[in-house]
């Protein structure tokens, strides 16, 4: 034995009789495999224990109780995120949220079998990591299941749109997980053990729900798609306009608007972090915390002033959780590092007189928060230059250096916000804030690769024009694919312990911020750079003529969408024209066919429409 691990069985080879008169003549050892594995182990044995000392940087003990109740409550939070999900999808999609929540089952089964393979251990921060991923998963088919609706609009048949919304929604589910898995990559191999948990629960969730979404997900709607019953748009909720009229607004020319909200929203939070900076936590600060809950509720007063008796009167005294008048039960004390004696002693009177119980005690040396602090750098830096690289790969250079843009402005504004409300920055909060880096851009790369599949199709249209038709036609999806993200971690928040909540928090400020900074910054920065270069600066030149109206002179009404100064023509006569560019590519049909051609209403005419759309493609066009 060795550790309190059993490292070899020797058997020495010797005779009944010689039990009693002892080994003479010499014996022979064996079951010990190779020469060399005997040669190891009699190293080993012969060097004793090693001349080093080790040097505490963190130390937790977390009581069997407190252990327990954090379990119950994390598994609770998930089972909530993923039951609220699964009834989202199905009111959402109807019989595609059917084949959603069958999904959500599919990758929830092979969740649990990857981590008895691989197995994980599970953590608090890992049990975020995975209540992440539920909302992951759910925004994968929501992107194929927006894609599906807009082609059984367009007149394609069940099967025909299953097949094209898979077409043309992989890339974009490829793309948007791929940076997540960038993220959770770099969050694994820089930060430290605690959260390494959440990383690794993130990555393989990410993976799964790729899969899950391109492999199980198509098949069944593949065998589906050959029932009659199921060929109907209204049974999928594709029936109806795909966007409302009060989404679409003019988001490129009003982008000063869209700055001078972020602007000073950040400009707030840089003025509360130089005037009280963070709330940094032990991980930063180093020090000695007790967490503990009392038989009966206690004002803070009272706590402080035991914790001066015990003579320690700089203790920072935090009431946790559910508040009586002002009284808490549940309670956090930070001090200065204490030694073993120090802290037994010290819960020993918590114990007697406060009639504390649970809870734990976490240790941190002083020089455990700088690591934590430029591991935190270190991982920011190489996260933006790998997102950096694969978008300048997949899209273009000058697509990547909005997205960078926008990932910092998230960052400012989850720092400030944490700033503004006084909220704890521990090490978890650090993980938070590297898994916002990943999922910040996940609504932007939606939103870019329309824009990416539109700019051909539209060869004569301004970038804005282009920007304002591709938001029109995705927002409804990036709104979707926010909230189904933000579900379970609300439940989370709710349902969660206090240090789940921390987290959650987080990343609900970022996920905020995220979808934000998609649509009002990320996009508007890309058509502010976009429009510099000399083919859209000429078409933008053109779209201006004196006296803003058409070539007519007789001033036409102008839509809302339409770019300030730009021509006063309605949608449907833009997509007229813009049509002529793309006769020989396969278009994804644009929302402007849906604005100005509104969905019959009886089941004969729309059969009606879609057999007056197949006769009116060109000659040759692929279907």
């Amino acid at each position: 034995m060795l550790d309190n691990k059993l490292q070899a069985t020797p058997f020495i080879d010797y005779t009944s009789s010689q039990l009693s008169e002892g080994i003479v003549g010499g014996a022979v050892i064996s079951d010990m495999g190779t020469m060399k594995a005997a040669q190891d182990l009699a190293l080993v044995l012969q060097s004793g224990s090693l001349p080093y000392k080790f040097k505490r940087l963190t130390e937790t003990t977390v009581s069997a109780t407190l252990g327990k109740s954090s379990l119950h409550q994390a598994i609770l939070a998930a089972l909530a995120g993923l039951i609220i999900v699964a009834i989202f999808m199905l009111v959402l999609y109807r019989f595609l949220g059917l084949v959603a929540v069958f999904g959500l089952a599919i990758y929830a089964l092979l969740y649990y079998a990857a981590i008895l393979l691989f197995n994980v251990t599970l953590t608090l921060p890992g049990f975020a990591g995975l209540i992440l991923t539920i909302g992951v998963a759910a925004d994968a088919n929501v992107v194929v299941f927006e894609r599906i609706k807009e082609e059984v609009r367009a007149g394609r048949s069940v099967r025909s749109a299953i097949s094209a919304g898979y077409g043309k929604g992989f890339h974009t589910i490829v793309d948007a997980n791929v940076v997540t898995m960038i993220t959770a990559l770099v969050i694994f191999l820089v930060a430290v053990a605690d959260v390494k948990g959440f990383a690794l629960m993130l990555l393989i969730g990410t993976v799964i729900s790729l899969l899950t979404a391109v492999v199980a997900t198509r098949a069944m709607l593949g065998l589906l798609s050959g029932f009659k019953w199921f060929d109907s748009p209204r049974f999928m909720g594709a029936a109806g306009q795909q966007t409302a009229r009060w989404l679409q607004i003019d988001y490129m020319g009003k982008r000063k608007l869209w700055f001078a909200i972020s602007g000073a929203v950040i400009v707030a939070g840089l003025i509360s972090l130089g005037a009280q900076g963070l709330n940094l936590g032990i991980d930063f600060k180093g020090g000695t915390q007790l967490q503990f809950q009392t038989s009966k509720p206690y004002s803070q007063g009272q706590v402080k002033s035991f914790m001066a008796k015990q003579g320690e009167p700089d203790a920072v005294v935090q009431g946790k959780g559910k508040s009586v008048n002002g009284d808490f039960k549940d309670w956090q004390v930070r001090t200065k590092s204490l030694d073993r004696a120090h802290q037994n002693n010290l819960q020993q009177n918590l114990k007697n007189e406060l009639g504390a119980s649970g809870g734990g005690v976490k240790n941190v040396s002083g020089t455990f928060g700088h690591q934590i602090a430029i591991d935190a750098i270190y991982a920011i830096i190489v996260s933006l230059l790998l997102i950096t690289i694969y978008i300048g790969i997949r899209f273009d250079l000058k697509f990547a250096i909005p997205v960078i843009l926008a990932m910092l402005h998230d960052i400012a504004i989850t720092i400030g916000v944490y700033s503004l409300v006084g909220k704890e920055v521990t090490v978890d909060t650090v993980a938070a804030v590297l898994t916002v880096l990943g999922y910040s851009i996940y609504d932007t790369i939606i939103i870019f690769d329309r824009i990416r599949e539109n700019i051909p199709l539209m060869r004569r249209s301004p970038f804005a024009t282009i920007a304002n038709v591709s938001l029109w036609e995705t927002i409804r999806r990036s709104l979707a694919t926010t909230f189904i993200t933000l579900l379970p971690i609300i439940c989370l928040l709710i349902l969660g312990g206090q240090t789940l909540k921390d987290f959650a928090f987080a990343l609900i400020v970022g996920v905020i911020s995220g979808a934000y900074s998609s649509i009002f910054i990320a996009a508007p920065l890309l058509t502010m750079w976009k429009e510099r270069e000399p083919d859209y600066a000429r078409r933008k030149h053109l779209a201006e003529p004196e006296g803003g109206e058409p070539d007519g002179g007789t001033p036409a009404r102008r839509r809302p969408w339409q770019p300030k100064g730009g021509p006063a023509l309605d949608p449907g006569t833009i997509a007229l024209e813009e049509s002529e560019a793309a006769l020989s590519a396969e278009a994804t049909p644009s929302l402007l066919d849906a604005v100005t051609s509104p969905e019959p209403a009886t089941a004969s005419a729309r059969r009606e429409k879609r057999s007056q759309r197949r006769r009116s493609r060109p000659h040759g066009r692929a279907r």
